[in-house]
């Protein structure tokens, strides 16, 4: 590994931690990108994946790495408003440690390398940031390390699965000058045109 893999996830936490700030009880129930997600379960997802992936990077394996996030539909904690900011707060320290990024880990019941682990944290973090975005009317502009991050992360992850790949399955088509963002999240098989597009 080498020192560029190391990312500052701070940023990024604190990005996502604004837009949930930012959430009226109102919008708990609106659609998101997700198609199977509500802003609710999608801040649920977030408040889990935030305590998965700091406790995969402390190698604190358990209950908290060892549970597949398909199972069940996320729940939204009743005390999420203070809780996540919180979790993403330890998630971003935890990621600071370079021991993090080496040896084995696990999350969502997938033994993974440390580095590994760290990209697919960054990734979730930028992705589902313009999902929670998008869904609640937010303007979103993640941070560029992250996003950079995240866009390449994810092309490697279609460009090794071809067209029916990729990590969140296939890719939406976006043009080749759209910005970087747009192209990610084409890249996660989100429209980015949601919720106008196919989504």
């Amino acid at each position: 590994m080498t020192d560029t893999t190391m990312l500052d996830l701070g940023p990024q936490c604190r990005i996502v931690a604004r837009l949930a700030a930012g959430v009226t009880e109102a919008r708990l129930a609106d659609p998101t990108p997700c198609p199977a997600y509500a802003v609710g379960n999608l801040l649920g997802h977030l408040t889990g994946l935030a305590v998965a992936f700091r406790d995969a990077a402390r190698k604190d394996l358990g209950p908290t790495t060892n549970t597949d996030p398909g199972t069940a539909l996320p729940s939204l904690p009743a005390g999420w408003r203070e809780e996540l900011p919180r979790i993403l707060g330890e998630l971003a320290e935890a990621w600071t440690d370079p021991a993090a990024w080496t040896g084995t880990t696990r999350a969502g019941g997938v033994d993974l390398p440390g580095e590994i682990a760290g990209l697919v944290a960054v990734n979730e973090l930028v992705i589902h940031g313009w999902d929670l975005a998008r869904a609640t009317g937010q303007e979103y502009a993640p941070d560029q390390a992250a996003l950079q991050t995240s866009y390449g992360f994810l092309l490697a992850s279609v460009e090794e699965e071809g067209d029916n790949g990729g990590i969140f399955g296939p890719a939406v088509p976006v043009p080749d000058e759209a910005p970087l963002l747009d192209r990610a999240v084409g890249l996660s098989g989100r429209d980015p045109s949601w919720p106008s597009g196919t989504g």
